[in-house]
């Protein structure tokens, strides 16, 4: 719609009984008694004619652009000293065929720019002298069609049309007797002369008192709208007080009073009960001029009686009889007992337990009480009861409470669950939790990425055996870490155990294990530290010697060690020295020993994201699925439909399996697998995985020989990291997608960067061995859900020491 039609824009006024025509607006002939609602404000002319209107309508005198206003044809019979006030613009006013009798002195008050005036076809008969004084522009009188009385009070009419030809020669002379028939315009002004009384029915037109309208001695008075009102007399009523009054009709008298009419006088008399005198029977008698009231009581006057209010202690209807010393109010007896009168005045017989003259006074039984076994008495209306001590029972406490049975002995704690077995408590542990008590909590799950446990006030450093059992199928994480400005880190890297050392400003030293511990079973890792070295050793296996090279002790007692992580933003060591991975362990830490002494992960700083215990599905959050213990690899999760992935965190969207995964197609995965050498597994309604056969690996069993192992590292002591160098590598490249493991499909080589930089005047502190120069390829990757896709991979081609990112 465009916005000429828009709802939003004012339109003109106009009401539904009338015509507009841009600023004139016709209502004619509609039945109208008052102004219709929603006229225009702006209106200029305005055709009322032919309608019902009684009275020149008051709001017109709002509309201030008013030019023109025809009320012709209506019923109006008088006008008064305001009906055109304060219109000032208006210039047209046709009165015509109304019923008008009277044009009052100072009707046309106002009209300043009025021009013509149209009073044709009414019944006036006398216009005052000065009636246009305040219209000066008036140029065009029609008074025809009226029974004007011509004689020496018109001449001033004959001669002011005169002098301008203001009226068209219409208007004719009615009266008096000589004059009938003559013009208004060409009849001499001599001729208008006074030769007698005037008639009464012409006074009568603007002096409507003079023929005395008003009946029973009704006083006549003028009124500048009805022209006259009667003022009627007690017992009459009506426009000309012609209807008697019932003068009892209103029920004049008060206070049951009976009203007696008089017809001579047209008044009324009241005949009043008994107690009230007066014109109305208004008046009560005062009942207590002569009252009977003994005692100092209060007389109240009724109706031809009067009450007496007695004052404490008296009653009777005088109040002459003195109440009783034990009636209700005045006893002075308490705690309900019974109070007798006697000639020495009341005497209180109290109720058992209160004692005292008015029985106040609660007697103590406590004070000789028989409640046993430490019971504490507490006292009670006439007697006692004992609050008996826990266990005890009994009246008097004297039941002794039963022995405890061994659970209750026992005192489970950390919500275990308690068996008794022949007398003999057993309390059965919640996972994770041990000791008699299940006091303490050994084995925790990291479940989030972000977590970790801070213990602190550790003793007995730097000497100490660190001793834990890890069970994890990552490759990656922190497992300890402790120092601020020296720190020490023990760490998952790739599957090894990783020890490093960071000696202030001296080079940092790493270790490695030999054994890979991501196998998803439990793993001993222990750390031995001694002088100025440490030794790690896996599985009870030859240890591992890093030597601290004349540094301080390796381990600070007063910097808190974290397990299973770092904080986000650590202690100040941090800024200074990372782990090589800082990713947190996500999988089980068990049994950790700290100078042969079991550690209570309950007395630790926990974060949010370790749960205790090492259970199979606790290793693994299926977000929206089940999680089944005992899969052939492990725990696995089931899927909700429209789910999928390894922990049921990718939403399938049209075929696809979040981000750019391109699981199976088929309605069941392993219909189209792509397992060349291998037995296809479903992982969930969209994707699957590949068993290789003996002899094969890779994400499709499409690779010969068995799968790579990564190449274990130096089993002997290293000291200090050699310098950077660059290692030639061919090999399949590995990617993480989501929870999907996916590899280049054939080999390729590139250069990994090795070693450290060992900081100095040419090498500047805060330098790694980093790739200097890198070139990109796309290779396609294969994944072990059955997707595959394609990706640019860099490739170093050059290392050496540049500023650490």
């Amino acid at each position: 719609a465009s916005w000429e039609d828009s709802s939003c824009i004012a339109r003109p006024q106009c009401p539904s009984e009338c015509s507009c025509t841009e600023t004139v607006v016709r209502c004619s002939n509609k039945h109208l008694q008052k102004l219709p609602r929603g006229l225009p404000r702006n209106v200029t002319e305005l055709y009322l004619d032919g309608n019902q209107f009684s009275i020149v309508p008051r709001e017109l005198s709002t509309f201030k652009h008013l030019q023109l206003v025809d009320l012709s044809n209506n019923r109006i019979s008088s006008l008064s000293n305001s009906s055109f006030s304060n219109m000032t613009q208006l210039t047209t006013l046709i009165l015509s065929y109304n019923s008008l009798r009277c044009i009052p002195a100072l009707a046309l008050g106002g009209l300043r720019s009025l021009r013509l005036l149209s009073l044709h076809g009414n019944d006036i008969s006398e216009l005052q002298e000065g009636i246009f004084s305040d219209v000066a522009t008036l140029s065009h009188l029609a008074i025809g069609a009226n029974p004007l009385y011509c004689d020496c009070r018109l001449r001033w009419l004959s001669d002011w049309v005169k002098s301008g030809y203001k009226e068209p020669g219409i208007a004719r002379c009615a009266g008096p007797s000589g004059m009938e028939g003559k013009l208004l315009l060409t009849t001499p002004g001599v001729k208008f002369e006074c030769l007698g009384p005037v008639e009464p029915s012409v006074q009568a037109k603007c002096s409507p008192c003079v023929s005395a309208p008003c009946q029973n001695q009704g006083v006549c008075q003028s009124d500048p709208v009805e022209l006259y009102t009667c003022v009627c007399p007690a017992g009459f009523t009506g426009k000309y007080c012609e209807t008697a009054v019932d003068v009892c009709a209103s029920n004049p008298c008060t206070n049951g009073g009976t009203c007696i009419s008089d017809e001579q006088t047209r008044g009324f008399s009241c005949s009043c009960l008994v107690g009230f005198h007066g014109s109305f029977c208004e008046v009560d008698v005062d009942d207590c001029q002569d009252h009977g009231c003994e005692n100092g009581a209060t007389c109240v006057d009724g109706v031809g009686n009067y009450t007496c209010f007695c004052p404490p202690f008296y009653i009777g209807l005088l109040c002459e009889e003195e109440e009783d010393v034990c009636s209700p109010g005045r006893t002075p007896c308490h705690q309900h007992s019974t109070c007798l009168s006697t000639a020495k005045g009341p005497r209180c017989v109290c109720a058992p337990g209160f004692v005292g003259d008015d029985c106040s006074v609660d007697y103590d039984e406590c004070d000789e009480h028989d409640c046993q076994n430490g019971a504490t008495c507490v006292d009670q209306v006439d007697g006692y009861t004992c609050t008996c001590p826990p266990g005890y029972s009994g009246q008097l406490c004297e039941v002794f409470p039963p022995p405890l049975s061994s659970c209750q002995l026992a005192q489970c704690q950390n919500s275990a669950h308690c068996v008794d077995k022949v007398g003999t408590a057993l309390c059965q542990c919640l996972p994770g939790f041990e000791g008699i008590r299940c006091e303490k909590l050994v084995s925790v799950n990291f479940v989030d990425r972000d977590s970790y446990l801070q213990l602190s006030d550790l003793k007995n450093w730097p000497q100490a055996n660190i001793t834990l059992q890890v069970s994890t199928a990552e490759d990656n994480g922190v497992l300890l870490y402790n120092g601020d400005n020296e720190p020490m880190a023990v760490e998952l890297h790739e599957g090894h155990v990783r020890l490093s050392y960071q000696p202030g400003s001296q080079p940092g030293h790493a270790i490695y294990s030999t054994e890979t511990v991501n196998d998803g079973r439990f793993h001993t890792v222990e750390l031995v530290t001694f002088d100025r070295m440490m030794n790690l050793s896996v599985d009870g296996g030859s240890p591992t010697t890093l030597d601290s090279l004349g540094g301080v002790p390796p381990l600070s007692g007063e910097a808190p060690l974290y397990v299973g992580g770092i904080p986000e933003v650590p202690h100040s060591s941090l800024s200074v020295f990372q782990p090589y991975n800082s990713s947190s362990f996500h999988g089980c830490i068990r049994n950790l020993y700290i100078n042969h002494e079991l550690q209570d992960f309950t007395q630790t700083t926990m974060k949010p994201g370790v749960v205790p215990g090492c259970q199979p599905c606790q290793k693994l959050f299926c977000l929206h699925g089940v999680c089944q213990p005992d899969g052939a690899q492990g725990p696995l999760c089931h899927c909700q439909p429209g789910w999928a992935g390894l922990h049921c965190d990718q939403p399938i969207r049209g075929g696809l399996a979040g981000g750019d995964f391109a699981p199976a197609t088929a309605a069941i995965p392993c219909q189209e697998n792509k397992c060349v050498h291998g037995v296809c597994v479903a992982l969930d309604v969209q994707s699957y995985r590949c068993e290789c056969e003996d002899g094969w690996h890779g994400p499709l069993c499409n690779q010969p020989g068995e799968l790579p192992v990564v190449p274990a590292l130096p089993a002997v002591p290293v000291e200090v990291e050699s310098a950077c160098r660059g290692v030639a590598v061919r090999d399949f490249h590995w990617v993480q997608r989501g929870h999907a493991h996916c590899q280049t499909t054939r080999t390729f080589s590139w250069v990994e960067c090795r070693g450290g930089c060992q900081w100095g005047d040419t090498v500047p502190r805060g330098t790694c061995c980093t790739p200097l120069r890198v070139r990109r390829r796309r290779y396609t990757f294969e994944c072990d859900d059955g997707t595959s896709f394609t990706q640019d991979v860099e490739k170093a081609v050059e290392c050496g020491c540049k500023e650490c990112v």
